[in-house]
């Protein structure tokens, strides 16, 4: 098992950074090899440059200002993501991972003809899971279609394995949450990995 997680979130004090660690105690519990992407702590620039942009169909020269990344990305076969949601959805720089790492001949290939299919490009990951928290309610969420979900777990995840195996855990209301209602969570956090890397 070789688990890549990616955190996202300013503060190195923050219940993300809790949540962050539950997850990693667990992976190492599992006996899973693991990477850590901390996208602020790293500095990462977020902004595709008009460069990459002009580049972006002439894969592999358009991935080597992410070359680690990209070899990390190829490396793991379970991918974790850490954030919290900001106005429903994902934060800018995560998105930004999005736009930078996933490229045309790592994440998915670009049709051969025209016209034809655009094939996925991680099929080698075969576990997908996002934990995050946010000030709306649950049912707040769901009316805005949790897009932060909706753009790993469907759109992220149909490059991944068919049959891949899946988990998603969110503490909303995190603003009025109380210590008890935090550590309830983390308990389920850590939970929703146990069964994630058990595979059962």
């Amino acid at each position: 098992m070789r688990a890549l997680v990616i955190h996202c979130h300013p503060d190195p004090a923050s219940f993300t950074a809790a949540v962050r660690d539950v997850i990693l105690s667990r992976l190492h519990a599992a006996g899973a090899e693991v990477r850590l992407t901390d996208l602020y702590a790293s500095g990462f620039q977020p902004v595709l440059t008009c460069k990459e942009w002009q580049d972006y169909a002439e894969p592999p020269g358009t991935a080597s200002p992410v070359a680690a990344m990209v070899q990390d990305l190829r490396w793991c076969d379970t991918l974790i993501f850490v954030y919290p949601t900001w106005w429903h959805g994902l934060p800018a720089l995560l998105k930004g991972w999005l736009d930078r790492v996933l490229l045309p001949g790592v994440a998915f290939h670009l049709p051969l003809v025209p016209g034809g299919p655009v094939t996925p490009g991680l099929r080698h990951i075969s576990r997908l899971a996002v934990f995050t928290s946010g000030g709306a309610s649950g049912l707040v969420a769901f009316v805005m279609g949790n897009p932060g979900k909706r753009t790993l777990l469907r759109g992220l995840g149909a490059l991944c394995a068919p049959g891949r195996r899946t988990a998603f855990a969110a503490l909303y209301r995190i603003d009025g949450s109380a210590p008890a209602t935090r550590a309830r969570h983390l308990t389920r956090v850590a939970r929703k990995v146990d069964r994630l890397m058990r595979g059962g």
